[in-house]
């Protein structure tokens, strides 16, 4: 037998339901968001300094011939073209990955005399990370940001 509802059960139906999704929204969807993190620690510091490499990407943009990146079972392998004279031969590496903070590497490397290095495989996990090289050239900032699958 189904009794009928006024407005007084509406009211309780109606506040009931809004308190099991304001629950729903603490406890399980919160529970997805464990893995977001930032990208960088100095978030603001980083933004403070954006500007050079806004001018580094604009300048890497400008080239006609630009550092190319392959993979295979030793890792990835960086070529540099012999058009670009780097400072020192020192380049700047970083591989951010976008699910877990603590897989990402940076490192500085200094180029053979073919012009490349490999970051070798065993500092990657499979998954996804963005490529972000930096280098000098005359005393002119570059930066070049590539999106890598490695598997």
């Amino acid at each position: 037998m189904l009794k009928k509802l006024n407005w007084g059960h509406g009211v309780a139906i109606a506040l009931g339901s809004f308190i099991i999704f304001i629950l729903f929204l603490i406890f399980v969807y919160s529970n997805g968001m464990k893995n977001s993190e930032l990208i960088s620690d100095d978030y603001y510091q980083d933004e403070l300094t954006y500007q050079q490499v806004i001018d580094a990407k604009n300048n890497a943009t400008s080239l006609s011939q630009k550092p190319s990146y392959s993979q295979d079972k030793n890792g990835i392998k960086i070529v540099f073209p012999q058009n670009i004279s780097v400072d020192d031969s020192k380049v700047n590496f970083t591989l951010f990955r976008t699910d877990d903070g603590n897989l990402d590497v940076k490192k500085e490397l200094i180029l053979d005399a073919n012009k490349q290095f490999v970051i070798p495989s065993k500092v990657l996990s499979a998954g996804s990370y963005t490529l972000k090289l930096t280098w000098k050239e005359n005393k002119k900032p570059y930066q070049l940001d590539y999106d890598v699958q490695w598997k």
